[in-house]
């Protein structure tokens, strides 16, 4: 049902993902020895100058309609999903500070209820960037390295808020993120919380304040120290509580608390590194009657130098 809903949009985010996958490949096979480091994401770089690029495609959505943890009949089928591909970077000036950008691509696709009946829209392009300034902490304790983190990130309006399905709301958003994380050669463990402040933006749009809570667990289950490869098992707990939109909000937000969890693999060699995961919704309270999330899948790609 889902491929039928998105049917020509999802084709074209799929498609422009696997071209940057095709090329980071063939990038892998000329210049696997040209570098030295560890994998992208929220492991690297951690050397002074360094600086990485990941793509990152995230899939979520479904027909289930909700009053508020209870689900009922949905005779208009009433559903919402949405398709993004996110370009990121990293800058590390040292190992304490970073600055990271986030730009999102956004396919998005829903049935809403208007006058009583169900009405499809549609909606892609570019939405809003964000800015992030990780600061951190290290500790060295013999084997194991920990830090604490502080990141505060600022939100951009620059995707297009016109329509009745917008992508952006318009606004310039808040955000605040206190982390700490600990690893050994075996084990990796991460803490993270976060809080955004979304302000009022164009055409009185509101999507309301955000607060999230990240657990991620893992084994570094192999790595070959010859040919400096190896995989990362990981197990992900993430929980959401967002306000509810008010009444002039045509976005894709909705209110309500969401709690998912699920195994996530990461490969890497060499400055390359291969991520995907895939999280079940284990917990949903929504704000009224609104479609649940559903379950969420990522994929990644990135590369450090």
């Amino acid at each position: 049902m889902k491929m039928e809903i998105l049917g020509p949009l999802k084709q074209m985010l799929r498609v422009q993902l696997i071209i940057f996958l095709s090329i980071v490949l063939s990038i892998f096979m000329v210049s696997i020895n040209s570098f030295a480091g560890q994998p992208v994401m929220d492991m690297a770089p951690r050397w002074e100058g360094g600086y990485g690029f990941q793509l990152r495609y995230e899939s979520y959505g479904s027909d289930i309609l909700l009053d508020g943890v209870s689900k009922i009949d949905n005779p208009l089928d009433i559903k919402n999903f949405v398709d993004k591909i996110w370009l990121e970077g990293v800058y590390t000036f040292d190992r304490s500070k970073r600055i990271t950008f986030k730009l999102p691509f956004i396919g998005q696709v829903r049935t809403k209820t208007i006058s009583g009946i169900g009405v499809k829209q549609k909606n892609s392009g570019v939405s809003d960037l964000v800015i992030g300034l990780p600061l951190k902490k290290y500790f060295n304790r013999g084997s194991e390295t920990s830090n604490w983190g502080f990141t505060p990130s600022l939100r951009l309006p620059t995707g297009s808020y016109s329509g009745d399905y917008p992508l952006s709301d318009g606004s310039w958003d808040l955000g605040l993120g206190l982390s700490y994380s600990t690893e050994t050669f075996k084990f990796y463990s991460l803490y993270d919380l976060f809080y955004w402040y979304n302000t009022e933006g164009k055409r009185n749009m509101r999507e309301g304040n955000e607060i999230g809570f990240d657990i991620n667990w893992g084994i570094h289950a192999f790595h070959n120290s010859k040919e400096n490869s190896g995989m990362f098992l990981m197990w992900d707990i993430g929980a959401r509580h967002h306000e509810k939109p008010n009444a002039f909000t045509l976005t894709s937000a909705s209110g309500g608390t969401h709690v998912h969890t699920g195994p996530v693999l990461m490969l890497y060699r060499e400055t390359m590194m291969f991520h995907v995961e895939y999280k079940w919704g284990v917990y949903e309270k929504m704000k009224g009657i609104n479609t649940s999330k559903g379950n969420i899948s990522q994929i990644s790609a990135g590369i450090t130098f």
